[in-house]
């Protein structure tokens, strides 16, 4: 048997992110993914040219439909696209006791097209912050969800404060969009500081990395993780996700998963 995860996200017609990158993400893993689909994108390389978002009551039908019958280890969340999905989403996991949960603060795709109505920001930090074991924003997404604009590790830590005040009870702040020739993160569980350096890669396939981090991460605390090993898995695996990463179509290409699986031939023999 192995443990079961759940994906509350958006669809990545390129198959770079979104629930399409987790479930590579947990099959790499070895977890087994059940998804709950927000909304469906139109994208590719290039960027987001539309974005569908699904009925409410759809998403949590889904939630409760895995949740009820399959059992769930851990959860995520990604792309949750408006404010009457976050309402459904934060109902339906608080009724069924869906933990832990890794939030990713899904604002805007790689490319700066928006993901989440402006409007549901302020649903967001009331609703779902409350319900997370570990939220990853990135620079960005905290100063969305904070008004904290992270330039160093000292307005890093301001941010976390307050997004663990908002109720996450971990949170990681995620320093790629930093500066300088570290990625540094910040990770603080109400007590403690603690900082994740890894050498910035050089790369422009690097299309779903905050899925990848969150989805890793949510995939070690379905197997009992403590939630600092957790995230430190997450980093481990994402960075050797982006040494993977590959070309694909006009823009940037995805992060690779291939690397879990490099020992295995493309095609075995007798196939």
């Amino acid at each position: 048997m192995y443990p079961v995860t759940l994906t509350i996200a958006g669809s990545d017609s390129g198959g770079g992110a979104g629930i399409q990158a987790d479930l590579k993400t947990f099959l790499a893993c070895r977890v087994h993914g059940t998804t709950a689909v927000t909304a469906v994108t139109v994208q590719n390389s290039l960027g987001v040219s539309a974005s569908y978002h699904l009925p409410p009551q759809a998403v949590a039908e889904q939630i409760e439909a895995v949740v009820i019958d399959i059992g769930v280890q851990a959860a995520k969340t990604g792309m949750l696209a408006n404010a009457a999905i976050i309402e459904a989403v934060a109902d339906t996991v608080s009724r069924l006791g869906v933990r832990p949960l890794v939030v990713d603060p899904v604002c805007a795709s790689q490319r700066g097209n928006p993901l989440l109505d402006p409007s549901a920001v302020s649903t967001f930090i009331a609703r779902i912050l409350p319900l997370a074991t570990l939220v990853t924003p990135n620079v960005h997404e905290t100063q969305l969800l904070t008004g904290v604009l992270v330039v160093d590790d000292d307005t890093a830590q301001e941010a976390a404060r307050i997004l663990h005040g908002l109720g996450a009870a971990n949170v990681l702040i995620k320093g790629g969009h930093r500066d300088g020739p570290v990625a540094r993160d910040v990770f603080f569980d109400g007590s403690e500081f603690v900082a994740l350096e890894t050498a910035r890669r050089a790369t422009e396939h690097d299309h779903g990395t905050g899925d990848t981090l969150a989805a890793a991460t949510c995939a070690a605390l379905a197997y009992g993780v403590d939630t600092l090993p957790a995230v430190q898995w997450g980093k481990t695996y994402v960075t050797s996700a982006i040494d993977d990463g590959y070309p694909l179509g006009a823009g940037a290409g995805p992060v690779g998963h291939f690397w879990r699986v490099s020992e295995l031939p493309a095609w075995p023999d007798g196939a």
